[in-house]
C-alpha cells in the first residue's frame, strides 16, 4: 500500500514539474544562427555592397550631367531645361506611332525606318565584307592587290559617297542604304583580315601536312580562330552605320530619325531635337550592347 502511494507521488511530481526542469537524457537546446551570419546571408550582403558601389558612379555622373544641363538652360533661355524636355518627351512618346501623312509621323515610325535602312546596309556590308576579309587575310597576293584601294577609300567621309549614290541609284532611299553599306564595310574587312593573319603558322602547317581542303581549313581552323575578330568588326560597324544614317537622312529626307531632327529644327522645336539626341544615343547603345553580349557568348564557347 505504501509502495503504491510512493510511486503515484513520484509520478505526480514528474508530471507537474516546471518546463525548465531538465529531464534525464534530454538534448541541450542549440542557438539558432542569424540569417546574415550564414553563407547565403553573407553573399546577399556582399552582392548588395557591390551593387551599391557599381551604381553610385553612373548615378552621380547623371546627376552632374542634369545639373550642368539645367545650369546652361538657365543661362541660355533658348535651350529647354531637363524639366521642359521631359514634359515634351512624355507628350511625344504617349503616341509614338501616329500617322498624319508622309511628312508627319510619330517618332516610333521614324526610328523603325532608320533601323530598317541600317539593317539592310549593314547586312549587305557583312555579307560582302566578312568573306572579303577572310580572302585578304588568307591570300597574300590578294592582300597586296587590294590594300592600296582600301587605304584610299576607307578615310573618305561617309557623306562624300551620298552624291555618287544619288547619281547611280536615282532615289534617296537606296542612296542612304548605299552610304551605310560603304561606311560600315571597312571595320569588318580589316578586323577579319587581321584575325586571319594572326593565326599561328603552325596551324596552317598542320593543315598542309594533313592535306585538308580549303573548305575544311576555313571551317575547322580559320573560322573558329577568327570569330572574335569578326565580332569586333561587326560591333564597330554597327556603331558607324547608326551614326551615318542620321546625317544621310538629314540630306535625303523621307521618314527617319535624321529627317525628323532636321524637320524639328526647321520648326524651331529644340526640345524635340534634344529628345532625338537621346533617342539616337540610347538606340546606338542598345545595338552595341547586344552585339557585345553576342561576342561574349561565342568567346566563352
Amino acid at each position: 500500500m505504501n509502495a503504491v502511494t510512493l510511486n503515484e507521488r513520484s509520478l505526480s511530481e514528474v508530471m507537474n514539474a516546471p518546463e525548465t526542469t531538465a529531464l534525464p537524457n534530454a538534448m541541450p537546446r542549440t542557438r539558432r544562427t542569424p540569417y546574415f551570419e550564414t553563407e547565403s546571408g553573407r553573399r546577399l550582403i556582399e552582392g548588395t555592397v557591390d551593387l551599391v558601389k557599381n551604381a553610385i558612379p553612373p548615378i552621380l555622373g547623371m546627376v552632374l550631367f542634369v545639373a550642368l544641363w539645367a545650369l546652361i538652360a538657365n543661362t541660355n533661355k533658348s535651350i529647354p531645361g531637363p524639366s521642359a524636355t521631359w514634359d515634351a518627351a512624355v507628350i511625344l512618346f504617349s503616341d509614338p506611332f501616329y500617322d498624319n501623312g508622309p511628312n508627319d509621323k510619330g517618332i516610333g515610325w521614324n526610328i523603325l525606318n532608320s533601323l530598317y535602312r541600317v539593317g539592310i546596309g549593314f547586312g549587305a556590308a557583312a555579307v560582302i565584307g566578312i568573306p572579303l576579309g577572310f580572302l585578304i587575310g588568307r591570300f597574300q597576293f590578294l592582300n597586296k592587290m587590294l590594300s592600296p584601294i582600301i587605304s584610299i577609300l576607307r578615310p573618305v567621309s561617309p557623306l562624300a559617297w551620298l552624291p555618287i549614290g544619288l547619281l547611280v541609284l536615282q532615289r534617296a532611299e537606296p542612296a542612304s542604304i548605299w552610304v551605310i553599306f560603304i561606311s560600315s564595310i571597312w571595320p569588318m574587312v580589316l578586323n577579319t583580315a587581321a584575325g586571319v593573319q594572326r593565326i599561328p603558322q603552325d596551324y596552317m602547317n598542320v593543315a598542309r601536312v594533313l592535306k585538308l581542303s580549303e573548305w575544311k581549313v576555313f571551317t575547322r581552323i580559320l573560322f573558329p580562330a577568327v570569330l572574335p575578330y569578326v565580332l569586333t568588326g561587326v560591333r564597330l560597324s554597327i556603331g558607324v552605320a547608326w551614326l551615318v544614317i542620321v546625317a544621310a537622312e538629314m540630306l535625303t529626307g523621307g521618314v527617319g530619325i535624321g529627317f525628323w531632327v532636321w524637320d524639328e529644327w526647321n520648326n524651331l522645336n529644340v526640345a524635340h531635337i534634344i529628345i532625338a539626341i537621346f533617342v539616337v544615343g540610347i538606340v546606338g547603345l542598345l545595338l552595341e550592347q547586344a552585339l557585345m553580349l553576342l561576342a561574349k557568348r561565342f568567346s566563352y564557347e
